[in-house]
């Protein structure tokens, strides 16, 4: 028998050793092994806080009540170095110009458009002058500021990127702006005449046509979210004639099919029949493989540009902060952009890192809320979820997300389908595909999901959130 000199040695303390070493015990000892950790793993309280909506068929129509709204988007830009031009198509978000598709008129249109620039404290227009132009904003943040009850100013609003203003301007007759523009921060802005515009309608017929339809569609009644009013009459005595009615729906109403997000997971036989003590390494694999898959899916219901919440929301539900970081007044304005019953807010966890320096800097401390045993911040009873996929640009901004959910409510709904072959968890199903010549075994994994809004203001978004280092 040999020994090893560095086995029988304490190496510490250079002398023989006296008993046995624990490198040499942990032969015959049963290591206490964790399950595989995986970083990626989130709270997801996007998917546990949204009631998901059995989809059969899988699609999904949203009816809705005929709106005659026109054109609420926002304007996209293209620039060579300093110089700053409006995409001709683009011009179609603006009420006037929406469904026309001259691609010829709205080029010359766009090509009449002047490049100024403003610093911060630059006033664009004044309330009282006269309002002969439209104004379109390709970088920058501006104030629209009115007069209060008591002479005082108050801002009326914040534009940004894209924003528009004066655009009924170029159609009616002779009128004054009833608020002032002033630069927030440096600004680039395009702008057109009236007159430059009212030259290129006496040259074209078809756009002549479409502004006298314009006209025609906004002197229809309507209500303050653009749908046709319901005529009705009260508070009368006698037999007066009642008004006739009825509600008119959307002809082609949206409709959101179930999205998927697959994988094949590939296990070897020799691995799946030997090493499953004490753990199951088909069961691990899969159980690491589903949690990707649902981070992906909370991904996509943020992200993705056909459903997802960042690119769903309307124009008109989406606001700015006032100074740039997110303060109590910025998210007490998005509660009342959402107005009725909102559920909870969706924000990155350093968005609400910023939210909480704010709050430190006013000396007010928001409220925490326990959720399932989870203490969790809250603003006006309302609370505020992390959820890192909400993305933060280089240059350091984010958004925060207001959501009212359900459909009982009219609000943001996920969308699933259960019940499908081979189900291994709701809408996520593992189906066995075959083993290779080489002894793999190949299992698909797929989930089926999507997200959508009912009405426009179940989802209110707060942009261009600074949230410093």
């Amino acid at each position: 028998m040999t020994y090893s000199n560095e086995s029988n040695l304490d190496i510490e303390n250079e002398h023989p050793r006296l008993s046995l070493s624990t490198a040499a015990a942990r032969n015959l000892a049963t290591t206490k092994k964790s399950v595989p950790q995986m970083q990626n793993i989130t709270s997801r309280w996007l998917l546990k806080m949204l009631p998901w909506v059995q989809t059969k068929g899988g699609t999904y129509r949203v009816n809705r009540r005929l709106t005659y709204a026109v054109g609420d988007g926002r304007v996209s830009f293209t620039n060579t170095g300093a110089e700053v031009q409006v995409i001709p198509q683009e011009l179609c978000e603006l009420p006037l110009l929406r469904d026309f598709d001259n691609t010829e008129v709205l080029s010359a249109l766009a090509d009449r458009f002047v490049q100024q620039e403003f610093a911060p404290g630059n006033v664009l227009v004044e309330s009282g002058q006269p309002a002969d132009r439209l104004f379109l904003v390709a970088h920058g943040k501006l104030n629209k500021i009115g007069v209060g009850k008591y002479g005082e100013q108050i801002v009326l609003d914040v534009l940004a990127d894209g924003d528009y203003f004066g655009d009924r301007m170029l159609v009616e007759s002779q009128s004054n702006w009833e608020f002032t523009v002033q630069a927030i921060t440096r600004c680039t802005v395009l702008t057109i005449p009236q007159q430059a515009f009212r030259e290129l309608l006496n040259q074209s017929q078809a756009l002549q046509a479409h502004v006298d339809d314009f006209r025609t569609r906004t002197e229809v009644p309507q209500n303050r979210y653009g749908e046709a009013s319901i005529e009705l009459a009260s508070g009368h005595i006698g037999e007066p004639e009642l008004p006739g009615t009825f509600v008119d729906y959307e002809l082609s109403p949206r409709e959101y099919e179930l999205s998927v997000a697959q994988t094949v997971l590939r296990i070897h036989t020799r691995v799946a029949d030997l090493y499953n003590e004490p753990m199951n390494q088909t069961e691990q694999q899969l159980r690491l493989t589903v949690e990707a898959l649902r981070e992906r899916q909370e991904h996509e219901l943020i992200n993705n540009r056909n459903f997802g919440l960042l690119h769903n929301a309307d124009f008109k539900q989406r606001i700015y902060t006032r100074n740039g970081p997110p303060s109590p007044d910025d998210l007490d304005e998005l509660l009342a952009t959402v107005g009725r019953e909102p559920n909870f807010f969706l924000a990155h966890p350093r968005t609400i890192a910023a939210f909480g320096r704010e709050c430190n800097h006013l000396g007010i401390y928001p409220q925490m809320i326990d959720l399932a045993g989870n203490q969790v911040p809250a603003w006006r009873g309302v609370p505020i979820f992390p959820c890192n996929k909400i993305p933060i640009t280089n240059t350091r901004t984010s958004s925060i997300l207001l959501l009212r959910t359900g459909e009982e409510k009219q609000g943001v709904i996920g969308l699933h389908q259960t019940d499908i072959p081979d189900e291994y968890q709701p809408s996520l199903s593992v189906r066995f595909m075959n083993i290779s010549e080489k002894a793999i075994i190949s299992y698909l994994v797929t989930a089926y999901y999507s997200a959508a809004v009912l009405v426009p203001d179940a989802l209110a978004i707060l942009e261009d959130v600074e949230i410093g280092r």
